[in-house]
């Protein structure tokens, strides 16, 4: 099946931030690419444009005044599903774990060129508007009621397609390639080492299995094995 070339025209980006002067740069900058674009300057004013707008894409800034945008993002995953890109002053490790806990899909650190932020955002918006192909077509893994296809990096329940972060589809990928093997965490960081340390992993494995798991708190497919990292039954 040949690949479809993803429209990002029509893809409209709310961008969160207090910095009225990034928020002018990026406003223009994405326009010149092609994006519908709405800003906010804090909480109260994103969630005013989320009443009115639907969007493809959040950008959100961590460090806001009064509401951070880690407990904006904390709030609004309480209903709402659209990707959302972290920016960030703070490069810590556990900066980052607490991007990726409040539910963020993705981060990128201050400074950052403009021409990098376009290319994370392609890239979430392509692996969720990726369309579905034949059952025949590709190599699946099947796990309960999912099915995970390796050449496109899809993971399927039933028909629909169930979407996945960068991380997830990096490391649903890495056991889809190796069912009933067990992966330590070391390996997983090699595989994506956006992660960083073993306790970023211990939290995309934890976000995966919300996923993927009737119950996460006793995990059928993805499991730990103590002392050893984890591992993916298909029976």
């Amino acid at each position: 099946m040949e690949d479809r070339e993803i429209n990002m025209e029509l893809s409209h980006i709310l961008i969160v931030d207090d910095d009225s002067r990034l928020l002018s740069l990026l406003d223009r900058y994405l326009h010149q690419n092609k994006f519908r674009v709405t800003c906010a300057s804090d909480g109260r004013e994103a969630r005013q444009q989320l009443e009115f707008f639907e969007f493809d894409l959040l950008i959100i800034d961590v460090m806001m005044p009064g509401e951070t945008g880690i407990e904006l993002i904390n709030d609004l995953r309480e209903s709402l599903d659209v990707p959302i890109l972290l920016l960030t002053a703070m490069n810590e490790p556990d900066d980052r774990i607490l991007g990726l806990e409040s539910g963020a899909d993705d981060y990128l650190s201050k400074p950052f060129e403009p021409r990098e932020l376009v290319l994370r955002i392609q890239k979430i918006l392509h692996r969720i508007q990726q369309p579905a192909m034949n059952k025949s077509d590709g190599h699946r893994i099947q796990f309960g009621p999912f099915q995970y296809d390796l050449k496109q990096d899809i993971l399927y329940k039933g028909n629909e397609i169930t979407g996945l972060t960068e991380s997830e589809t990096r490391i649903l990928r890495a056991f889809s390639n190796s069912p009933g093997v067990i992966l330590s965490r070391e390996k997983l960081i090699e595989v994506d080492e956006e992660l960083g340390n073993t306790r970023t992993v211990d939290v995309q494995i934890t976000r995966l299995r919300r996923k993927i798991e009737e119950n996460p708190k006793f995990p059928r497919y993805l499991k730990t094995i103590r002392g050893q990292g984890y591992i993916l039954k298909t029976t």
